[in-house]
């Protein structure tokens, strides 16, 4: 029953985005073959075995490896198999600019996804030091990266999207928060600002919120903290953007906080990374692990989610050995820490198929065990692999265990990790999931709400078009096929918009205890919620210690992805490569 209900959509969904175009692939099950095989190719020893072990976890989509992985792993081309990086530092001077663009070029042409931090370009109006030119600001260049994305999509490559920061005190951060406003603009980023502590509290207490150039230079202007803080929370009111970035948070509770220093996160914003850092992903499918769904006696397998945990975890590990990266700068700083971000997805339609209701105290206690029970496994193969394989390069005995994070581990699992070390430096995360998902048969995506049960989804084929596609909910479907299409649905269908914004928070907020990198995460809102209680919401986020907040609210400016179905509309490529 479970195998048919990836039927109509998987083969679509398999053939526009990740089938390989090598003979032989003519189905996803070679899929797996292809990456099961690459990635068991670098273990030093029993190859087969763990080709074997490999494949079992991917079959029936148990484990979802990044897409980068899914597409490239074992294909021969030369796409990279990380989805997104953080770029390097960019020089305040037009050579410096140039070849940051240049560098993010490169990426995206293997198919990564970028971020940067734009707060080190000097502000609207300042003088060049050499030339004597008035600078344009740190928005106007993001026209020319946006530009760079749009030709880059246009020649086929697999798109890679942007992650575009600017510190809260940047002189041109009201320009920054404001500028998604027209929908004809930067259409290819995401925006985020750096909200620090200090900001936080000079809006707490209602005070003067000093902007400067350098970030340590001189005070250029300043103005009320709460009007700036208006200006941030209206923008995203308006128009889904920017969303906020709690960078004291996220530097407080890295795992190498002795070693580096982060002011950025790949697209999506579940994995915050240094300078050329690298997000390397993988969601395990809660759905496949339900048993007796729709049941009195439904449950779910927390022992196999364990055993997934554990061999996902090595198969994300060996992706650092078999990866192909852009840049070498890439390679020297993603091997140093071997960064993995294990998730899952299917959240809601597992909890939906157990009779939980997404919100309830029951689900968030759940949901808080599940993500208890990857990261310590992953933890503890992790552990095995450095015994094994050898500690992450910057692994230090001393200062890792006295991460803000790793203390909150069980003392026996520090301990183990001061006596053989740790083969990745962070193992958890939450991103979107949200085109592996759909080939799986259309699960909600990572820890999201069900959107609609029916609707119509967009996305992107491997050579820029668009693929419109008409799909059901895993857990509806299901349901359906065992009670019929006249059955009254359990009242634990809950879709997105019958949750309070609050219920979406607090499931965040559940999940993020068990979580070293960060949560991609949407709090829908209705249109017509009030502002002050949308604005409240980025308030709690930082109240509850969580590393970003993302608020949306239908609006003219930002289109949909998800849309309503059209009857009789099959699963069809269109000409169309905007959008």
């Amino acid at each position: 029953m479970r195998e048919e209900l990836t039927a109509g959509i998987t083969p679509c969904v398999w053939n526009a985005r990740y089938r390989a175009d090598i003979a032989g692939e003519t189905a996803i099950e070679d899929s797996w073959h292809r990456v099961a095989k690459a990635l068991a190719s670098v273990e030093t020893s029993r190859q087969a075995h763990w080709e074997r072990r490999f494949y079992r976890v991917l079959e029936g989509f148990r484990f979802l490896p990044g897409g980068r992985i899914l597409a490239g792993a074992g294909s021969g081309h030369a796409l990279t198999l990380f989805n997104c990086f953080v770029m390097g530092k960019i020089k305040d001077s037009l050579d410096g600019i140039f070849n940051a663009l240049k560098e993010g070029a490169l990426t995206m042409q293997c198919g990564g996804g970028v971020g940067y931090d734009f707060s080190t370009l000097r502000p609207c109006g300042f003088s060049a030091r050499r030339s004597g030119a008035i600078a344009s600001g740190p928005v106007s260049f993001m026209h020319i990266w946006d530009s760079m994305c749009a030709t880059i999509l246009s020649t086929g490559a697999r798109r890679g999207a942007m992650m575009g920061v600017l510190r809260c005190d940047h002189p041109d951060i009201e320009a920054f928060a404001a500028a998604k406003r027209d929908a004809r603009r930067l259409r290819h980023f995401n925006l985020s600002v750096l909200v620090s502590d200090d900001f936080m509290r000079a809006v707490r207490d209602d005070a003067a919120w000093a902007l400067r150039f350098p970030p340590h230079g001189a005070v250029v202007r300043r103005l009320p903290a709460r009007e700036l803080w208006e200006r941030i929370m209206r923008a995203a009111y308006d128009c889904a953007e920017p969303g906020v970035i709690f960078i004291d948070t996220v530097n407080r509770a890295n795992n190498l906080w002795y070693c580096e220093r982060i002011s950025a996160t790949n697209p999506c914003g579940e994995i915050p990374l240094p300078p050329y850092g690298a997000c390397n992903l993988g969601s395990i499918n809660l759905t496949r692990f339900v048993q007796s769904a729709f049941t009195p006696q439904a449950a779910l397998d927390l022992e196999g989610i364990a055993a997934t945990a554990c061999l996902a975890t090595r198969m994300l590990d060996n992706v650092y050995d078999l990866a192909h990266f852009p840049l070498p700068r890439q390679a020297k700083t993603a091997r140093a820490s071997r960064r993995i971000g294990l998730g899952l997805t299917g959240l809601a339609d597992a909890l939906i198929m157990l009779g939980i209701p997404y919100g309830s105290e029951r689900s968030l206690s759940l949901a808080g065990e599940v993500m208890r029970t990857i990261c310590r496994n992953a933890y503890r193969t992790s552990v095995a692999l450095a015994e094994a394989k050898g500690a992450f390069a910057q692994f230090d005995a001393r200062r890792y265990p006295q991460g803000e994070f790793i203390r909150a581990l069980p003392p026996q699992l520090v301990q183990s990790i001061r006596r053989h070390g740790l083969r990745n430096s962070h193992l958890t995360a939450i991103a979107p999931a949200g085109s592996i998902s759909l080939l799986a048969g259309n699960v909600s995506s990572g820890l999201e709400p069900v959107f609609e049960f029916s609707h119509q989804r967009r996305i992107r084929a491997t050579d820029g078009q668009l693929l419109s596609v008409d799909v059901e909910d895993y857990a509806y479907r299901l349901y359906r096929s065992l009670h019929g299409e006249p059955a009254k649905l359990p009242a634990a269908f809950v879709k997105a918009a019958g949750l309070s914004p609050l219920a979406h928070l607090e499931m965040q907020a559940a999940l993020q205890a068990h979580v070293d990198n960060a949560i991609s995460k949407t709090i829908n809102v209705p249109r017509d919620y009030p502002f002050e209680d949308f604005r409240a919401l980025y308030q709690q986020a930082y109240a509850r210690g969580l590393k970003g907040c993302t608020a949306f609210r239908p609006n003219p400016v930002t289109s949909a992805v998800l849309l309503e179905a059209q009857p009789e509309r099959k699963c069809c490529v269109y000409g169309n490569r905007s959008g």
